[in-house]
């Protein structure tokens, strides 16, 4: 299988290292020049909890790979959400009928990608390990974490099997019938892990405050209100466990076990704050909520569902991204102030 790595960062690196590391053909192509160069020049280095290791690359700028002209068989699409139809373009001369392009995003970026080359060509993706890009030809890797491949049909099929064989040299990949409830499931924690990125402070100290909760849970409720008017089913994964949340008539017992399950897990992995929080604190630049979240709160007003703590914190996001506030907790707490102050949440007939 040849591979295509569009999108060398976090995710991207860290599957193309892997890959390579196991024999596999990969192509590296990424918008950062000098990250390029220092793949080409020096390898690619990828450190995680486990292990430290380098290996070699062949890795091109998006201009000088279509200059080459190659047919692309398999595309892993490693981009940020909001940059997908912008890296997808220049290649569509180089797709043919033969052609996957499998989604390694966060968000339902599945759909703007069927729709730029086709259902037939576009491969499902749900993928949750934490890395991050440090700094040209350097990936900080968080550990091994679910990852799920599925047609947009729900069929298994042939190409699915082999791409999952030739995945497990990174680690435990598998194949889904419902890869549309993994890729909501994991909207619904989106919406956590913004709202997490709203305060300086790690991902687990957020959700160990008791206090915010009751907030939190129908922050993430909202987003899975909509799921399931898409007809939609999450499913867990990685200490996440959607139907503890909604519907909003919860096992308050159970939830609290649950969450204090998934912040030891957000505590013991290597990369204790969020891509998103990294976004605004590190690299400060936008975050990817135009192409997550925005778009769930635009299915919502279609089905009618209120949404207003997605509401808020979509606002909130974009005035960090501004510099119009800080991160602080009072930002969360207003929040719950919008929580408290409203109506008694309660499934929407």
């Amino acid at each position: 299988m040849d591979i295509t790595i569009i999108g060398v960062g976090a995710i991207g690196g860290v599957l193309g290292a892997y890959l390579v590391r196991d024999g596999n053909a990969v192509t590296f192509c990424d918008i950062d020049e000098d990250h390029v160069n220092a793949i080409n020049q020096n390898g690619l280095r990828i450190e995680g909890p486990d292990e430290t290791f380098t290996v070699d690359g062949r890795a091109y700028t998006p201009a000088a790979l279509v200059q080459r002209k190659p047919i692309l068989e398999t595309v892993f699409l490693c981009v940020k959400a909001q940059h997908t139809e912008m890296a997808l373009r220049p290649f569509l001369p180089l797709i043919n009928d033969k052609t996957q392009v499998v989604s390694f995003q966060n968000g339902l970026c599945e759909n703007v990608i069927a729709r730029l080359i086709g259902k037939e060509k576009t491969i499902g993706c749900f993928v949750n390990f934490s890395a991050d890009y440090l700094e040209p030809g350097r990936i900080l890797y968080g550990g091994t974490a679910s990852l799920y491949l599925g047609e947009l049909d729900g069929t298994i099929s042939q190409r699915i099997r082999e791409l999952e064989k030739t995945l497990q040299s990174w680690g435990p990949a598998e194949v889904t019938d419902n890869i549309w409830g993994y890729l909501w499931s994991k909207m619904s924690y989106a919406g956590l892990l913004y709202a997490t990125a709203l305060v300086d402070e790690t991902m687990a100290a957020v959700v160990r405050k008791r206090d915010l909760r009751d907030t939190l849970m129908e922050l993430c409720s909202e987003i899975l209100e909509v799921a399931d008017k898409e007809g939609v089913k999450p499913i867990s994964f990685d200490d996440w466990v959607p139907a503890l949340v909604y519907p909003r008539e919860r096992d308050q017992e159970a939830l609290d076990h649950q969450l204090e399950q998934l912040a030891e897990r957000m505590a013991s992995n290597k990369k204790t704050k969020s891509g998103i929080w990294r976004d605004l604190a590190v690299r400060k630049r936008k975050t990817e909520i135009d192409s997550q979240l925005v778009p769930i709160l635009d299915l919502g007003a279609r089905h009618r569902v209120s949404m207003p703590l997605t509401t808020q914190l979509v606002s909130m996001i974009k005035e960090l991204e501004a510099g119009a506030i800080q991160m602080d907790w009072k930002n969360l707490y207003s929040l719950k102030e919008k929580y408290d102050c409203g109506e008694n949440y309660v499934t929407k007939p």
